[in-house]
């Protein structure tokens, strides 16, 4: 079922991203066993639309050795991280906690999925402490939320394409086209908004926007009801791959957003005021993690797909999208790109359009290491 809609500012500010390939962390009915055995490969897009879906759990403390109680072993104790969304830019969080990073800095960690609406509840009350996610949360910030950035992640995961045969080249022959998406306010919006801002067209008048569930995208393409999508990974890339789509745009390649992290580390603000310590230690695991992924790409594909982590075998695919991701812990950088995106997104109506891009950081940013660090 499509819904058609031009775009409202206020449907902009309030949206939220609920899809299971997203950075963001959503219901799954991967199962994730106790033992360290293997998730369920069930589908990880139609799995994350089953709005009755079990929250599912991995935790390291199942995969230790049995000689000391956890609250020896660990220093920071149990936490969760809500992270089995079947993405293949959630490695970071796999990695973490498959190579042991989160237990080499004293974190018993367990591994879940849910729901936005949970996950937000989570980390108002301090339930959670950590999410990987994306532009979604600038919103939500602005908004009140006590949230902050502690580090930039990865590069961007989002692509605009364009079918076969079509007659658009260029961002500027949208204008009057209708454009397919999953969530009207979603992020895959919103960096299509500052494509077509940066064109020269208005994103609110000079464009139609239609959202569809993500698997049928290409289906509105064929039926002639959209004329492009833009989607999360691995949508547009098996688009582009098997179909023969045109990327029009690719936010880790586009110059509007190439060499900026499209996804963070988000952290608790009250977790942050009632133990710091904890807060900079996941994100020293974080840390090690991206800088593994960095260096063994193809290995951190294996893992992915042997652990169920994501609904594919194609080592190729997984290999090829977590390289195009550039993954990378970033604090100074990371500033630069809120800085950038705020500006960006303030003129699509993303966020208030008179959002002041110093003010904003000051808010949202949080020196996890205590010093500038790259």
């Amino acid at each position: 079922m499509k819904v058609k809609t031009k775009l409202p500012a206020v449907l902009l500010a309030s949206a939220v991203l609920l899809w299971a390939t997203a950075c963001g962390n959503n219901e799954s009915n991967k199962s994730a066993s106790n033992s360290g055995k293997s998730q369920s490969g069930a589908n990880a897009a139609s799995a994350n639309a089953e709005s009755g879906a079990k929250a599912n759990t991995k935790s390291n403390a199942a995969a230790g050795t049995g000689a000391k109680p956890a609250s020896a072993k660990f220093k920071y104790g149990k936490l969760k991280i809500q992270a089995l969304s079947g993405a293949v830019c959630g490695a970071p969080s796999y990695v973490a906690y498959e190579k042991g990073f989160f237990a080499e800095e004293g974190l018993d960690v367990e591994l879940v999925s849910g729901s936005m609406d949970a996950m937000k509840t989570g980390l108002t009350t301090g339930e959670f402490t950590v999410t990987n996610g994306d532009f979604v949360w600038f919103t939500s910030i602005q908004q009140g939320l006590d949230l902050k950035v502690i580090g930039g992640l990865h590069h961007g995961c989002i692509k605009l394409v364009v079918p076969p045969g079509s007659s658009i080249k260029t961002a500027a022959d949208l204008k009057g086209k209708r454009i397919g998406v999953d969530e009207i306010g979603g992020v895959p919006m919103a960096v299509s908004s500052v494509v077509l801002a940066n064109a020269g067209l208005d994103p609110q008048k000079d464009v139609q926007w239609l959202a569809y569930p993500l698997d049928q995208l290409q289906e509105g393409v064929k039926k002639g009801e959209i004329d492009v999508y833009a989607a999360w990974d691995p949508f547009g890339k098996l688009a582009e791959v098997n179909d023969g789509y045109t990327v029009l745009s690719d936010i880790s390649t586009d110059h509007s957003f190439a060499g900026k992290s499209c996804c963070f580390l988000y952290a608790s603000g009250k977790q942050i005021k009632e133990n710091p310590e904890r807060v900079a230690a996941i994100a020293r695991a974080y840390q090690k993690a991206t800088a593994w992924i960095a260096e063994h790409p193809e290995e951190t594909a294996k893992l992915e797909i042997e652990k169920k982590y994501v609904a594919t075998n194609d080592v190729a695919l997984v290999t090829d999208l977590i390289k195009s991701y550039h993954f990378n812990y970033t604090t100074d950088a990371a500033q630069e790109d809120i800085r950038y995106f705020v500006e960006q997104f303030s003129k699509t109506g993303f966020l208030n359009k008179d959002t002041d891009p110093e003010a904003f950081l000051k808010k949202a940013y949080y020196d996890v290491f205590g010093g500038a660090q790259q």
